[in-house]
């Protein structure tokens, strides 16, 4: 049991300078691969971001498309529904009515499309009995 093994480490005490040694080599070996580190997540970022924009790009195409075929039907409709009216008032009339109440349902659409806006959502009084308490805190504790 007295030999010396090359196996095991020795037994002696690290000097100062072996371990300043070590921290420097710890400090190179970090200058060197946090670089690499950063570039291969900047790769990792640049790939999602294009699968990510395929992505839109597909889902842009299908709402595109349906918005065209959802319009050719509405048109239809409203053609239908002149048409309709037609049949017991004069054609011109029918078609007045129709885009009279196309133009109603649209300012009601946009009315409440404004009850969506975000600022509608946002808890004011909450937010702003937090802030007084977060003054408070700092308050006390300055």
């Amino acid at each position: 049991m007295n030999r010396e093994d090359s196996d095991f480490p020795s037994t002696r005490p690290v000097s100062a300078t072996e371990h300043d040694a070590s921290v420097v080599g710890l400090l190179r070996q970090l200058s060197r691969e946090v670089p690499a580190l950063f570039t291969k997540e900047l790769a990792l970022a640049k790939a999602e971001l294009q699968a990510s924009l395929t992505t839109l790009k597909a889902g842009l195409a299908a709402v595109a498309g349906g918005a065209i075929v959802l319009l050719a039907g509405f048109i239809i409709l409203l053609m239908s529904a002149v048409y309709g009216l037609s049949l017991v008032m004069a054609p011109w009339l029918a078609a007045l009515i129709v885009g009279v109440v196309v133009i109603i349902g649209f300012a009601m659409l946009q009315s409440g499309k404004k009850q969506f806006e975000p600022s509608h959502f946002k808890p004011d009084r909450t937010l702003d009995a937090l802030n007084k308490d977060q003054e408070a805190l700092r308050r006390k504790v300055s």
